[in-house]
């Protein structure tokens, strides 16, 4: 059972439900449970959460919450984000304590991916 205010579940915006699933299951191995035709629920991405049926998208530019993965081959993630039809909306940069790159999904939705320095 979950402990009392820890962060359980995270829902995200998806325009279109099936690239959604296609991008994320190629990309980084997530599987998923339909739940109609309007709501997906993820599995294997390390936090439960879903994807809802939305027009609308999530940035931080919005002022969205930043969801952050992460990836021990930094540079083979990121081809792996292009080749799956991601956009990069920011490249490989340095930050205190690691590297990662932004990148938006098929729906417009901006996510992050991390990693150990060099």
């Amino acid at each position: 059972m979950p402990a009392t205010g820890t962060i359980n579940y995270v829902e995200m915006p998806a325009k279109d439900i099936t690239a959604t699933k296609q991008f994320f299951g190629d990309v980084f191995g997530w599987e998923f449970i339909d739940y109609g035709p309007d709501y997906v629920s993820i599995q294997k991405a390390g936090l439960d959460g879903g994807f809802f049926k939305s027009d609308k998208i999530a940035t931080t530019g919005a002022g969205s919450v930043l969801v952050v993965l992460y990836s021990s081959e930094l540079e083979t993630t990121l081809e792996r984000v292009k080749s799956a039809g991601g956009v990069i909306v920011q490249e490989i940069f340095s930050f205190p304590g690691g590297r990662r790159f932004h990148f938006s999904d098929p729906n417009g939705n901006e996510f992050a991916v991390w990693s150990e320095p060099e």
